[in-house]
């Protein structure tokens, strides 16, 4: 997280508020192992942090007021999962301090990176420290959950096994490879890939073990390519360099690397019209870090 850590660095000797870091994630496999009587699917799923993300810069106010900038087209500040989380921290605390908060966005909107969870989470970590409000990490997720079902992978801050409708947690140390991440310019309708009769919904489980040393797939990835011909067409341009599969139910596609050289390769050949950037996968999360330092400075 070098980008990350010399910003903070910065801000800090220039006396400006301190940034935060919400990291985007991958779902390095997923797997539908069924669908309950409540709609919900049985998943199993691998989640690892990236070195690359959105930024919250958070001025603390002395009169309990919530101010977020900059306006999102089409969403109401109070709808927005980051004046949610604050106001939700205030309410569980009774803490009377507010906040001037900045998002600087950077990932794209309904890619499957968890851009809106992660904002969420980092808000709640964040504002926890800040206002001195003192809740652990497990209270602090169970606010998150209300949130959001991702909401509270990037509180606890460490790659985990997810299983059940994503509810089971358990932490783990894949391997921190390097990742080219492109999206299409398309959105992806999650309703619409968990509502197709063609979805695979009879993967069966297995223990984390025995899935992490298997080749890593994902049983939304075939309705997806179904779907949007733009998924289809970026996944066989990345497969020239590396094995690559959609992430969650997309529309990110990602390959994996051993190094950041050959992955930065890549990237240089990509077509003009796929955002995209090169990362690190992380089992630690950046902003889990950063607050590290703080509590020990």
């Amino acid at each position: 997280m070098k980008n990350y850590q010399l910003s903070t660095a910065l801000q800090q000797i220039e006396g400006k508020p301190p940034r935060f870091p919400s990291p985007s994630k991958l779902n390095l496999f997923l797997y539908i192992n069924g669908r309950r009587d409540d709609g919900y699917h049985e998943l199993q799923t691998l989640f690892q942090f990236l070195d690359f993300g959105d930024w919250l810069e958070i001025d603390i106010r002395q009169d309990g007021k919530i101010y977020l900038t900059p306006e999102i087209p089409h969403l109401k500040t109070e709808d927005n999962l980051i004046y949610r989380a604050a106001r939700l921290l205030q309410q569980h605390t009774g803490c009377k301090l507010g906040a001037n908060i900045h998002l600087d966005k950077i990932l794209p909107m309904g890619g499957g990176l968890g851009g809106g969870s992660s904002n969420a989470a980092t808000t709640l970590v964040a504002l926890n420290y800040l206002w001195k409000t003192k809740l652990n990490t497990e209270q602090l997720a169970q606010l998150g959950l209300t949130l959001g079902a991702d909401v509270p992978i990037f509180v606890h801050g460490k790659a985990a096994f997810a299983e059940g409708v994503g509810e089971k947690i358990h932490y783990c140390e894949p391997k921190e490879k390097w990742y080219l991440v492109l999206k299409p310019n398309v959105s992806i309708s999650t309703a619409t890939v968990f509502s197709d009769p063609d979805l695979a919904r009879n993967t069966p489980k297995k223990a984390l073990s025995e899935l992490l040393l298997q080749k890593y797939e994902n049983d939304c990835e075939k309705v997806v390519r179904n779907h949007y011909p733009e998924v289809e067409e970026t996944l066989h341009w990345l497969l020239q360099y590396a094995p690559a599969r959609l992430t969650g139910t997309g529309a990110c596609i990602f390959a994996e690397f051993d190094d950041e050289q050959t992955a930065q390769f890549a990237f240089q050949a990509k077509p003009a019209q796929y955002f995209g950037f090169v990362a690190q996968g992380l089992n630690l999360s950046p902003l889990h870090k950063m607050i590290a330092q703080l509590c020990n400075d």
